[in-house]
């Protein structure tokens, strides 16, 4: 008991001393409708759930707590860091079960996600999980990385980066449910493509970079945990040999 605290506001506090060798860590996913989207050997949605579960898993052990910020259309779904092997799982069981968005539902955002953490009580991690494909979520982010170490890792799909030539193609705008018909028959078109998400990444990864975040990034189509492997080894490598 605080009584200090509790003479001062009259109300019973319960001090909780945490050990500096504790660490709490936050996971936030993106639920967004550019999530649901994949072509190769999953989803990116799935993607984000096994990077999430690496995150954690890299990160258990005794004392360390596990929270959760799930975006979604029926808002942004806070679990409470906690510490043990079920609680863990339980967070992973949430991530695997978030509804789908149905095009044109107005979405909680990244930034929103980021944002409810800015009030966090102890220094700690932050792995935040998504396509960043959204808007405003740099300045949060910015101010997340500012205390905390901040892991940002994006999901990928490899026709996010270059159209096949399939002729008439007709895209859908997950997010608004617009749809276009595309003529892929043409080199040029791909080729226009090509260069404009090339630089929508070069763009995402700078903007991650400058707000002193760690980057990774992992693909549909490829072994994703080869590249967390890879990542942390570098990390590691980077820091001396210590725990990334």
């Amino acid at each position: 008991m605080d009584w200090n605290a509790t003479a001062r506001t009259t109300v019973p506090h319960v001090r909780r001393t945490l050990a500096d060798r504790e660490l709490t860590i936050w996971l936030v996913l993106d639920a967004s409708a550019s999530m649901d989207f994949g072509t190769a050997r999953m989803e990116k949605r799935d993607l984000a759930v096994g990077a999430a579960a690496a995150v954690a898993f890299l990160t258990e052990r005794a004392g360390n707590r596990l929270g959760a910020q799930l975006t979604g259309p029926d808002g942004i779904r806070r679990i409470p860091p906690r510490p043990g092997r079920r609680h863990l799982l339980s967070i992973l069981y949430a991530a695997l079960d978030r509804p789908r968005v149905e095009p044109g539902v107005p979405e909680h955002t990244l930034g929103e996600a980021l944002h409810a953490l800015r009030e966090l009580p102890a220094r700690g991690m932050i792995a935040v999980i998504s396509d960043f494909l959204e808007t405003g979520w740099e300045q949060p982010l910015r101010v997340a990385a500012r205390r905390h170490q901040v892991l940002a890792v994006e999901t990928v799909d490899p026709r996010e980066l270059e159209l096949p030539s399939v002729g008439l193609l007709t895209l859908v705008d997950p997010e608004t449910g617009r749809r276009r018909e595309v003529p892929t028959h043409s080199r040029k078109l791909r080729e226009r493509y090509a260069r404009a998400a090339l630089e929508q990444r070069a763009l995402i990864k700078q903007s991650i970079r400058r707000s002193g975040a760690a980057h990774l990034r992992l693909r549909t189509d490829r072994d994703w945990v080869r590249d967390v492997a890879r990542h942390v080894e570098a990390q590691r490598r980077r820091g001396g040999g210590g725990a990334a």
